[in-house]
């Protein structure tokens, strides 16, 4: 039996690599049309800064290393530019000598990726993307050569922020261009503008609500602001590399990835795909999505081998969880956004806390601010969202497990997790956001969000209330509230008795208590969900739109 796998990367590798260990006399051919195969393509941004200095270690694997473990035939800057699915067979052309040449299959592996989405700009030519390591050496070397030591960056997902990252280590003046209201089109706004904060204050000016509109060799236009600089970067996202599928006549979705089954094959039961041309499907929706992750392309490229094999497998649907660094803060995501559940009509409940990385005595604890979405009545997790400069990633990884087994807000109290004073707390973040979670789900503490806030202080018979100290009070406050510290409210019970309050502290916690003293006078009162801090990153974010 013959395997031929094109793409010799994350989804590619994995598949070729667990193929053989599977099946030790199968011939296995790999086509990669680049100059290497099985390399780090998400540290391609921290090379371009010597953050990683070795381009070697960027390489994993090599043809050779590859055929001397594993027997696999690797062919480097060889380009499949047919597929004949009767014939079994596909048409590959040698990039080096220009030569084409046909090879029959058994089974064929589609891993050929996304490649950068360039948008229809005047001058586009003149910008640079990062996919692959030959676009991290031009970069590099653009970089290097620069004599304006500046850079315009066009898109603020991924690997338009960890660019700009590292071309500011690099010593650049760097402007990132977003087309939308803010970076980060999957996080909520008032996660998110943490870290748009934190990427200024570290010298990154954003251009948000903006676009490129013309682009030449020396010069970018902002809407209409001539920003001298030798250095443009295309980063406005990725879409399916899937000309080769469609000119097969193979099954697309509606996403516009390739269709494939629970087994990752294709309409053509003889050929199977993976990685970021390939449609999944959606854990909460079972909808169809794009999620171009890589430890996703891993596991996908290890179940064809196991479905080539004969084994019984069955994918997996997609949680989608991921995470970004930028000059020391993480921003990560797992599961369903508010605003994602909204547009699938997916009933949800929302609450927000900013405990500590870890216990605040110990020195060095940072906050982390957290969303944490769940079903009204079940409880059940759909999704969070944090953002801070430590202790962020464990966190999104326990509750991207809690969904997958299916657990529910309230078990997030009970988790038994590791503590000790520099790690953690007695009451881990986890169990902070179950307990939150549960005070909502039972109905012991009524909140509202904070962009339902002026809609709530506008309804009849209402006051807000202040019921942090006066001196956090002094440091900033909401619009038309008044300052009742937590410890005097029991001296002005009289005063709002027959009104609708509405009360926040800094961060929910003093708002719980001071609802509670509120409601146990028989006053109705609403705690503002994850307090100033939460309604003051949501309104910033909004100003800037």
């Amino acid at each position: 039996m013959k395997t031929i796998i094109i793409g010799g990367v994350a989804a590619g590798m994995s598949a070729a690599t667990r193929l053989r260990r599977l099946q030790e006399t199968s011939e296995i051919t790999v086509y990669e049309m680049g100059e290497n195969v099985s390399y780090a393509n998400c540290g391609l941004p921290y090379f371009i800064s010597d953050t990683i200095s070795d381009r070697a270690s960027l390489l994993l694997q090599t043809p050779e290393s590859l055929h001397a473990r594993f027997k696999l035939d690797v062919k480097t800057n060889h380009k499949v530019v047919a597929i004949d699915k009767d014939a079994r067979q596909v048409t590959v052309q040698n990039l080096t000598t220009g030569e084409t040449f046909e090879d029959q299959y058994d089974h064929l592996v589609l891993a050929t990726g996304a490649k950068p989405r360039k948008p229809n700009i005047p001058g586009i030519e003149h910008a640079l993307t990062l996919r692959d390591v030959e676009d991290a050496d031009a970069l590099k070397k653009a970089a290097l050569n620069s004599k304006t030591k500046t850079a315009v960056i066009i898109g603020g997902g991924f690997i338009g922020i960890e660019t700009a990252e590292n071309l500011v280590h690099a010593g650049f003046s760097v402007h990132l261009v977003q087309r939308g209201n803010h970076i980060l089109g999957q996080a909520e706004p008032e996660i998110v503008e943490v870290m748009q904060k934190h990427l200024e204050s570290n010298g990154i000016k954003l251009h948000l609500n903006s676009s490129v509109t013309a682009i030449t060799d020396s010069t970018a236009l902002v809407n209409g602001t001539e920003i001298v600089t030798d250095l443009v970067i295309s980063a406005a996202g990725v879409e399916p590399d899937n000309q080769l599928a469609k000119d097969a006549g193979l099954r697309f979705g509606e996403t516009g990835g390739l269709w494939v089954d629970q087994q990752q094959r294709t309409s053509d039961t003889n050929i199977f795909a993976a990685g970021d041309a390939v449609e999944k499907s959606d854990y909460f929706t079972e909808g169809e999505t794009l999620v171009p992750l890589a430890n996703l392309a891993n596991r996908h490229g290890r179940l064809i081998a196991d479905a080539i094999a004969g084994l019984p497998v069955k994918v997996a649907n997609t949680i989608g969880t991921a995470i970004i660094g930028a000059f020391g803060m993480a921003l990560a995501t797992t599961g369903l956004s508010p605003a994602k559940a909204k547009a699938s009509g997916i009933a949800h409940e929302v609450i927000h806390i900013h405990p500590g990385s870890h216990a605040g005595y110990y020195p060095g604890a940072k906050r982390i601010s957290m969303l944490v979405v769940f079903e009204p009545g079940s409880g059940k997790l759909l999704g969070a969202q944090a953002v801070g400069e430590d202790g962020v990633d464990k966190r999104i990884d326990v509750i991207s497990t809690a969904i997958f087994a299916g657990l529910t807000v309230n078990d997030l109290m009970d988790l038994e997790l590791a503590y000790s004073p520099q790690y953690g707390s007695a009451k881990d973040p986890i169990n902070h956001a179950g307990y939150v979670g549960n005070n909502v789900l039972t109905g012991r503490t009524p909140t509202f969000q904070w962009h339902e806030l002026e809609e709530e202080v506008a309804k009849p018979n209402t006051i807000l209330v202040d019921v942090r100290t006066s001196s956090e009070n002094a440091e900033g406050t909401t619009p038309n509230s008044i300052n009742i510290s937590v410890d005097e409210l029991r001296d002005h019970i009289d005063e709002l008795r027959g009104k609708r309050v509405l009360v926040h502290c800094q961060v929910g916690q003093r708002g719980h208590t001071a609802t509670q003293i509120l409601r146990g006078h028989g006053i109705d009162a609403l705690n503002l969900d994850g307090g100033y801090l939460t309604w003051r990153a949501g309104h910033d974010s909004r100003e800037r739109a």
